[in-house]
């Protein structure tokens, strides 16, 4: 009881609990309305339920779903990554509705992103200056975009890793050599969390967190640091290969080359030094190309540049008065080299939003892969978040700070809202039926169709199988996520099963795999099979590639390796 008695009056609770008062102001609506609410990416139910449906069917790890693609089927978790859908189940157990669900995961994205920025900060500056780098990456504008304007659920998990990446690669560098395991495998765990929630982050976030590294392996004189940071790095891949290895190796069968192309080709999506500095416009719109019809805003807010410009100004001062012994900073000589890094960091994301960075772009290639530049704006938020806690370092009166945290926090009250300031009347039963269904089936369908498929269905499926050619009559149909299959009695006849063809489908008749193909005529890329005369059990099963099974078996021995280590780890513990 005196423990817990110490935890409730310590400085270090009464912080945690600032911060997580901000994170449920930010997400107010989403905790105490009831409803739902518009988004651009209007498809976080429907993968909630695709991912529960896996479950349910022991299909784990969840690849193919079998409601998307207009009902024909769909690899998504073969190449989206699962880690919100994972969580939200948790939600799904103890008996929230999947809006609720949905509403409790965007809450804990803006609310966890702010307690890991509290401690990466505090790290460097003190409890006050995390708390002011946690309200201001809560509070950043653009986070409210991923949530309330674009409904991008992985983006904005996204956004908890960065801080925690940061936090245990710097452990790692410059604490104690007998500590390295602690901090190699919280690291290794924060990337995996990162690897399984966002491709795309990955490519932005890698080469600022290898000049992270680079930062603190100079400043600390520990380049034998290196093998450990690989270790860390192969322990993450290792962990997260499950997912990884067939997204990198599978994606060549489907169309991905369509998500490069059109409106989704980065150089249509710039924007303007004006939207980015000095507009306070708010919209819930789509981006589009050029600026002056852009509904969306991509702000990266007044309060979060004009502060890198002041600690800049007030660092550029500090430095040149200690250098010359005319006044002593605390924590200067640790945070000297932070703060120009990170005001580097953030300006140089905020000029890859800008077209005057095209050919930045069209050096290196894989950049294509984010399609939109202004995602850039997450390490933006993420560099002068962090920075923003520095002004602690100059700056000590607590009414000024505490004044510094309420106006940022007014300052952008009403970005952190749904669509007309309220959420709209609308249960799990109306989100999953009638046109409503309709539009989740066919969103995003060209996202991951397979290549055998030349265009999109047209209409939804109506049946899991059909005879085209030929006599006879299908009875007992089923389907699960990973299978279907029927009866069929018959004077001999092709079958269509209504299903994509993709890797690790299956078929067997009568318990006898047998080969289908797609025939020229089969625009849409399903299953045909030949069946002969008689009566028979027909069966498509999806398993696993080649490439699924030693990605599966690698993520396994990885676990269990894990698991083994700190079991034993504990034991000498508890012996102590």
């Amino acid at each position: 009881m005196k423990f817990i008695k110490n935890l409730f009056k310590s400085k270090e609770f009464l912080a945690i609990m600032v911060v997580l008062i901000a994170g449920l102001l930010a997400s107010r609506t989403l905790l105490f309305q009831k409803g739902y609410f518009n988004m651009h990416d209007d498809l976080q139910i429907m993968r909630q339920l695709e991912m529960e449906k896996c479950f349910k069917d022991f299909q784990i790890p969840c690849r193919w779903v079998p409601d998307m693609g207009y009902g024909f089927g769909f690899p998504l978790y073969n190449f989206y990554p699962p880690l919100p859908y994972l969580v939200g189940e948790i939600f799904r157990l103890l008996g929230f509705s999947f809006i609720v669900t949905v509403k409790l995961t965007f809450a804990l994205s803006l609310i966890a992103s702010g307690i890991g920025m509290y401690y990466l900060a505090k790290q460097f500056f003190d409890r006050f200056g995390g708390i002011i780098s946690a309200i201001f990456y809560i509070w950043a504008p653009y986070h409210s975009v991923d949530v309330y304007v674009r409904g991008a659920m992985n983006e904005a998990w996204a956004l908890i890793f960065f801080p925690l990446i940061f936090l245990y690669s710097y452990k790692l560098i410059s604490k104690k050599k007998n500590e390295t395991i602690k901090w190699l495998i919280l690291l290794a765990l924060s990337w995996f969390g990162l690897l399984i929630t966002h491709n795309l982050m990955v490519i932005i976030f890698t080469p600022i967190f290898g000049f992270w590294c680079l930062l603190w392996m100079w400043k600390e004189k520990n380049f034998k640091i290196i093998p450990k940071l690989i270790i860390s790095g192969i322990l993450a891949l290792g962990l997260s290969s499950y997912f990884s290895l067939p997204a990198i190796f599978e994606n060549k069968f489907t169309q991905v080359k369509s998500q490069l192309t059109g409106y989704y080709e980065y150089i249509a999506h710039f924007v303007s030094i004006k939207q980015l500095l000095i507009t306070r416009f708010w919209g819930y719109g789509p981006s589009v190309w050029g600026v002056k019809d852009d509904g969306m805003p991509f702000q990266v807010g007044h309060v979060h540049w004009v502060i890198t410009l002041v600690i800049l100004a007030l660092w550029l001062i500090g430095f040149y008065l200690v250098k010359n012994k005319k006044i002593k900073l605390k924590n200067l000589k640790t945070t000297d080299y932070l703060i120009l890094f990170l005001f580097l960091v953030g300006w140089f994301a905020v000029f890859m939003t800008h077209n005057k960075s095209t050919p930045i772009y069209k050096l290196v290639s894989p950049l294509a892969l984010v399609q939109f530049p202004w995602r850039f704006l997450t390490i933006v938020i993420f560099s002068f978040s962090f920075l923003a806690g520095a002004i602690t370092i100059f700056v000590k009166n607590k009414y000024f700070l505490s004044a510094l945290i309420f106006f940022v926090i007014l300052f952008n009250w009403n970005y952190f809202l749904p669509e007309h300031g309220k959420l709209g009347k609308l249960t799990d039963e109306e989100k999953l039926s009638g046109v409503a269904w309709d539009m989740q089936q066919t969103a995003g369908i060209y996202d991951y169709l397979p290549i055998w498929a030349e265009t999109a269905p047209k209409e939804p499926q109506k049946v899991v199988a059909e005879i085209v050619n030929g006599m006879g009559e299908i009875t007992n149909t089923e389907e699960k996520t990973n299978f279907a299959k029927f009866k069929i009695e018959t004077t001999g006849s092709i079958v269509r099963i209504n299903i994509f063809k993709f890797p690790g489908w299956k078929v067997y008749i009568d318990g006898k795999e047998v080969d289908y193909f797609v025939p020229k005529e089969e625009t849409w890329g399903r299953m045909w099979i030949e069946v002969p005369s008689g009566k028979h059990s027909v069966e498509a099963k999806f398993v696993n590639t080649p490439v699924r099974t030693v990605s599966n078996l690698i993520s396994l021995v990885s676990w269990l390796g894990l698991g083994a280590y700190l079991m034993l780890q504990f034991k000498k513990w508890k012996k102590k």
